[in-house]
């Protein structure tokens, strides 16, 4: 072992003197010197297959040359804004490139620093327009873990355990395909569901008139990537127009090209009044962005929010730079055509091992969900053996859904067939091995 390798087992040993246990106990704490294109290279020397993208973050790879060039570019010239007391170019560049690709009708934006700043600016945004009090979010979702994106949070009630927040805040469940009864059509279920859903929220428990905003993920991504019918979307539009009711998407994890289209709006037809974007669009470094009309924006003035690190030039030339590689490597084409190919493949495992209990997925934005063989029950244990099983032969994958019983796979748009196939063959190893013994 190298002296600096040395040196590096000593910090991960310390790991707990260091960084809060909330932060550092997350699965699986692999330790790397190095990340590239879809892989991260360990402390331990082995390289592994990266089917997490930070977490749906490194939508263009680990330190794609563009980027990197872009950020040592942006270095070279300017560093920290503040945007407002100075302002460059990079950041108007990005708001008029990012224009160009959301839904007509959103083109003002507020950028700041991560998924959960974009959502407070949302929802401060709603409740300032409409003078509203109260917001509806639904049961699964997840925004969150500041004070007031945990207010609609309900992913994990574990995240809200006394940390409950100081206003009120309702809850409509989230259409979960798996709960549409027999022989019913989910895309009529559903709909009609809510209907009555909302109609016995109004009447008991809030008056429409005082909700300031719906906010939903157009995918359920941390409450274990659940895809809706299109026409509930539509139908939350639908009630949203009835009463004045302003509709924020959170596309903090489906953005930037993980459904195959720049954002599940486009996927699903439905245009929000405000949207949350975050994660993807930096390829790693901290940004994000409340987005709306030039309409609602402007009724928010000077100083009633405000942010010191956000839209940072740095950060803005790296989203400008992700953007151009998304164009100029037809990522959109890749994410929708390597999807298809990982859920064929994934829905065969389905058919053969008794562990899988479902698989979904839109583009590379793709969950498997386990279940234990004998009771039928969702199965976080059995979960967390498969990704450590899979992480001890060289592929990353990442667990969500209430009790971690689903594994996400979300590569980079990047991926190839090639990486597709490495990281299938050895799930699909471990499934044989695991249901062997």
């Amino acid at each position: 072992m190298t002296n600096r390798q040395c040196d590096w087992k000593e910090l991960v040993d310390s790991i707990g003197n260091f960084l809060a246990p909330s932060m550092a106990k997350d699965h699986p704490n692999l330790p790397v010197v190095k990340a590239e294109g879809c892989y991260y290279y360990g402390l331990d020397g082995n390289k592994y297959l990266d089917f997490t993208s930070g977490i749906a973050v490194e939508n263009v790879g680990h330190r794609h040359p563009t980027v990197v060039q872009a950020i040592k570019d942006s270095a070279d010239h300017l560093v920290h804004g503040p945007s407002g007391v100075i302002i460059y170019e990079s950041i108007l560049k990005l708001a008029e490139e990012l224009q160009a690709i959301l839904p007509s009708k959103l083109d003002n934006f507020f950028f700041a620093n991560s998924g959960a700043e974009a959502i407070e600016g949302a929802i401060k945004l709603a409740k300032y327009v409409t003078k509203r009090p109260y917001v509806v979010s639904f049961t699964g979702c997840f925004h969150g873990r500041s004070i007031g994106a945990l207010s609609v949070s309900t992913s994990k009630s574990k995240y809200r355990k006394h940390q409950q927040p100081s206003w009120l805040t309702y809850q409509l469940p989230y259409a979960d395909p798996e709960y549409c009864p027999e022989r019913k059509n989910p895309d009529l279920f559903f709909p009609k569901k809510l209907e009555r859903d909302a109609e016995s929220l109004f009447q008991h428990q809030v008056d429409p008139e005082e909700v300031a905003c719906m906010i939903v993920e157009p995918i359920k991504g941390e409450g274990g990537y659940i895809i809706p019918p299109k026409a509930w979307l539509k139908k939350i539009r639908e009630i949203c127009d009835r009463h004045g009711i302003l509709l924020i998407f959170d596309e903090i994890q489906t953005g930037f090209g993980r459904t195959g289209n720049w954002f599940a709006a486009q996927t699903f037809d439905v245009v929000p009044d405000i949207m949350a974007i975050a994660k993807g669009i930096a390829a790693g470094l901290p940004l994000s962005a409340t987005v709306a009309s030039k309409e609602l924006m402007s009724q928010w003035p000077m100083g009633s929010h405000g942010t010191t690190f956000g839209g940072n030039p740095i950060a803005c030339a790296a989203a400008r730079a992700s953007l151009a590689v998304i164009k100029e490597e037809n990522l959109l084409d890749n994410a929708n055509a390597m999807g298809e190919y990982a859920l064929h493949r994934l829905n065969e495992m389905k058919s053969a091992y008794s562990v899988i209990d479902d698989v979904r997925g839109v583009g590379l934005m793709i969950g498997v969900a386990i279940k234990d063989a004998h009771t039928g029950r969702a199965d976080g244990d059995t979960s967390k053996k498969i990704l450590n099983m899979c992480l001890d032969k060289g592929v990353l994958f990442y667990p969500c859904g209430s009790s971690g019983e689903v594994i996400r796979m979300i590569p980079p748009l990047t991926v190839t067939k090639e990486q597709i196939d490495q990281g299938l063959d050895i799930f699909e190893e471990v499934l044989t091995s695991f249901e062997r013994n």
